[in-house]
């Protein structure tokens, strides 16, 4: 087959630049040797999603008695709890494949590789080959956890985060290695359900990408949820047993030994760039990933590269829009480079957490001049309402000129509130814009403007 655009990699970028390519005009395909949806809907994102928040149903159990609420009798089904998360991602590939047809893109399942810059090979599970000639080819292969060496996982006792996502019985203990995002929301999840968690984290503080603030009362807030939080802690040597596994972990230049069923492994990616033909057409690779333009182009401008298997930041969010530019790039439509300074990050334990632009230090590192505002949590009428008041919000305003340098959210529903601040730094507002915005009470998203208002010395309900 001819086409214009072939995609290799049908995950949140794969899939997203395909459904665009197709609006254009272009005809396409969509090459994919496992599910539909890739890792982030089969494997990541979404699945853990639907694994959190079977942990806040039950946590919300335990707590019923603070609604005026009895509930006797209560306990977790654990092959139920996983069960329902992998339904929810089947029921979404199934939607990708959807789209597809709606949008007229063939599927190739099978392995994509390429044959020149205008020829890709796919292989399906039988073994058998055929090659499409394409204008452009668009690799959207993502990555996958690293292997660390010692710290190899086996799906046994020492788990990767797609380990974890299946397994088969509640442990009774775990150690989690690597506090960022997935090893943190781990670590809630199975803490909910009363397993031994303990988090180990080599830098000073978990969430290392976070405002220290907010991770220090994330810290705070696990301590008060029974997680054994070790940071500025090495994990030095990983012995498996029979029964579980035994880690030497050294702190402050003392080791120590912990035990547990398994260990979970929450540290690295690596770029899935091997054998998809990158060598035969010469697509530089640098440091583990494909190097590309502001426009995704490789070395070779016909062949273009988003999502993970380019490099941090690792977001599927991130991919889909990378993806869009792409393939209007390759349309010929005038694109505007991406503006990753107004990337937002999301963590989904509870409380959730959840930030866009500079932290306090990097702002001050970078010379501003800034007017910082928090407000807590606990301040909120529908936080009180809701029974979630942990966290606060700090917004950071450069003095200057008002522009909004950053914000950073822990407590409920941070991931959905930061979507607004996202937005006012896109259009560059100021506070005055913020402050000019009617937020409805009583809501969450209050707590934008509240910041706001003590961040310029007015405080309203602080």
């Amino acid at each position: 087959m001819n086409y214009d655009v072939i995609v290799i990699g049908s995950g949140p970028g794969g899939y997203v630049a395909a459904i665009r390519a197709s609006q254009l005009g272009l005809k396409t395909a969509i090459v994919e040797r496992a599910e539909l949806g890739g890792i982030c809907l089969n494997w990541g994102c979404i699945p853990t999603k639907a694994l959190l928040r079977s942990a806040e149903v039950f946590n919300l159990i335990k707590e019923s008695k603070n609604f005026g609420i009895t509930v006797d009798g209560y306990s977790p089904d654990f092959p139920a709890v996983i069960k329902r998360s992998r339904q929810v991602a089947n029921r979404l590939s199934k939607g990708v494949a959807f789209l597809m047809r709606k949008n007229k893109i063939d599927t190739l399942f099978g392995t994509g590789r390429i044959v020149d810059k205008n020829t890709v090979e796919v292989e399906d599970a039988d073994g058998k080959k055929q090659q499409h000639t394409t204008k452009f080819i668009l690799i959207a292969t993502g990555a996958r956890a690293r292997q660390i060496p010692g710290l190899e996982t086996d799906g046994k006792r020492v788990l990767s985060y797609r380990d974890a996502l299946v397994l088969d019985k509640m442990p009774k203990s775990m150690v989690i290695i690597g506090a960022g995002a997935i090893g943190v929301e781990f670590a809630y999840f199975y803490n909910s359900f009363g397993v031994d968690v303990t988090l180990v984290e080599m830098m000073p503080h978990i969430l290392p990408v976070e405002d220290e603030e907010v991770a220090r009362e994330l810290e705070k807030s696990f301590k008060k949820q029974g997680i054994t939080v070790r940071t500025s802690t090495k994990v030095e040597k990983l012995t498996r047993q029979k029964t579980g596994v035994k880690l030497t972990v050294s702190a402050d230049g003392k080791e120590e030994t912990l035990k547990a069923d398994y260990a979970l492994v929450a540290i690295g990616v690596q770029a899935n760039v091997e054998n998809i033909g990158l060598e035969t057409v010469g697509v530089t690779v640098e440091k583990g990933w494909i190097k590309v333009n502001q426009f995704y182009q490789t070395n070779v401008p016909n062949i273009y590269a988003i999502g993970d298997v380019i490099g941090a930041p690792w977001l599927a969010h991130v991919a889909s829009k990378e993806g869009i530019l792409a393939v209007e790039h390759m349309a010929g439509k005038e694109v505007h480079p991406l503006d990753y300074g107004n990337i937002p990050g999301c963590t989904y334990c509870i409380p959730q957490v959840a930030s866009v632009g500079m932290t306090e230090k990097a702002a001050r590192e970078a010379g501003y001049d800034i007017k910082v505002g928090k407000f807590p949590i606990r301040a909120n009428g529908k936080a009180l309402g809701l029974g979630e008041t942990e966290g606060f919000i700090k917004i950071i305003y450069d003095a200057k000129y008002g522009e909004l340098l950053g914000c950073h959210i822990i407590g409920p529903e941070a991931t959905e509130l930061i979507a607004e601040v996202t937005h006012a730094r896109a259009v560059e507002s100021t506070y005055l814009e913020v402050l000019h915005t009617v937020h409805p009470h009583p809501t969450l998203s209050e707590i934008v403007a509240e910041a706001t208002h003590a961040a310029i010395g007015e405080p309203i309900h602080i």
